[in-house]
């Protein structure tokens, strides 16, 4: 939406004629390529392109849909679970920035941040890392400023506790934890911000796979703490942008 207001504005104040306007929204709404229907009016309805998610893609198939929103004047293409494999297909034909620890690949220009303020991403523990790389680089591209915060579980709280500015700064903050989860209910009791639970697959076996610190997030006491799915650092960095661009809204 934020696309077709900015469209109407530029014709009421002349930048481009009401043809090219026209021109601009008669692109069809998706675009058929055989074996994906590549969404082309996204970015006008939710603001954010198609994103592709590179697992279970070959590496032809996610260059295709890459070209196909590059060809239809998305200035950005954002692409997470992108093997290294797929990562140096793609980078022989197109410039492709690829940030191997959140396993997301980046085509074009990233823009400038213009969210209310700060996204915070923090970890219990450096094995979560991956995980919150996902959710900070996809914030990054959706235009956030991104804080983060690494290895500060509540097994040394001080840890946490020594970065309290950033905490309570935050516009929003992703809290990013395997073994029990506790760090989002930690957060959640200190922070006067929405706080985004991402329950990772680390720990042992009674962690069941990230299941234990799912439960456990769900469960929390704190106030103003939500939970995406196990993993999905993708799903908490898109989350956070759209929550700090609603003043923008």
């Amino acid at each position: 939406m934020n696309e077709i207001k900015q469209l109407l504005e530029n014709v009421k104040y002349g930048s481009i004629s009401v043809d090219e306007a026209i021109l601009k929204l008669k692109i069809a709404p998706f675009e058929d390529i055989g074996f994906a229907k590549v969404d082309l009016h996204r970015s006008m309805r939710q603001g954010v392109a198609e994103v592709i998610y590179g697992a279970g893609k070959t590496s032809e198939q996610i260059f295709s849909i890459s070209q196909t929103l590059l060809n239809n004047s998305e200035k950005a293409v954002l692409i997470t679970r992108l093997s290294k494999e797929s990562a140096d297909y793609i980078g022989n034909r197109i410039p492709l920035d690829y940030r191997e620890v959140a396993k997301i690949g980046i085509i074009g220009s990233v823009p400038k941040p213009d969210g209310i303020g700060n996204i915070v991403v923090a970890t219990g523990g450096t094995s979560d890392i991956p995980v919150a790389e996902e959710a900070a680089v996809t914030a990054e591209v959706l235009g956030n400023r991104v804080d983060r915060l690494y290895d500060v579980g509540v097994a040394g709280l001080h840890r946490l506790l020594s970065h309290m500015d950033e905490i309570m700064s935050a516009s929003v903050i992703i809290a990013v934890a395997g073994m029990e989860g506790a760090l989002a209910s930690v957060i959640g009791g200190l922070a006067d911000c929405p706080v985004i639970a991402v329950p990772t697959s680390v720990g042992y076996g009674a962690a069941f796979g990230g299941v234990a610190a799912l439960l456990s997030m769900l469960n929390s006491c704190a106030s103003g703490v939500s939970v995406v799915n196990i993993d999905n650092g993708f799903g908490a960095g898109y989350m956070a942008s759209m929550i700090n661009h609603m003043e923008k809204k």
